[in-house]
């Protein structure tokens, strides 16, 4: 279970990240991104999950649901302060295993630039070409 400051709740928040964000698609999820601007330290970065009846009926859905807390969850520390993801799930999400849907989540992270090793700093350009 994520902490309660970890979770979206309010769908105003899931309609501003899903509308404002940046988003990264793979074959089983989507993730919508936003971050604030300057990141405010005090606040936690927080994550929400859309399953809809698309991914399956009740059961699959929930199994999906908690694979995806859990991964997220592992991550949640390494994303920058003030950051709100949506995840959301696809039909094939039904079939994967937790590890497919991991190395979607890491990708889809990737490749918005939240992943902590896409976030490290590069040594400035001196304008010396080689």
């Amino acid at each position: 279970m994520l902490p309660a400051a970890a979770r979206l709740r309010r769908s105003e928040d899931f309609r501003a990240v899903m509308r404002r964000g940046a988003k990264a698609g793979r074959r089983r999820l989507v993730v919508h991104a936003l971050t604030t601007d300057p990141p405010d330290a005090a606040e936690a970065a927080r994550a929400g999950f859309v399953v809809s009846k698309a991914v399956g009926n009740s059961v699959v859905r929930h199994r999906v649901t908690r694979r995806l807390r859990h991964l997220i969850s592992a991550r949640l520390g390494t994303l920058p302060p003030g950051s709100s993801l949506v995840i959301r799930a696809l039909p094939p999400a039904a079939d994967a295993s937790s590890a497919e849907l991991g190395s979607d989540l890491d990708a889809s992270l990737r490749r918005l630039g939240l992943s902590g090793k896409s976030r490290q700093t590069r040594p400035p350009d001196n304008g010396s070409a080689v």
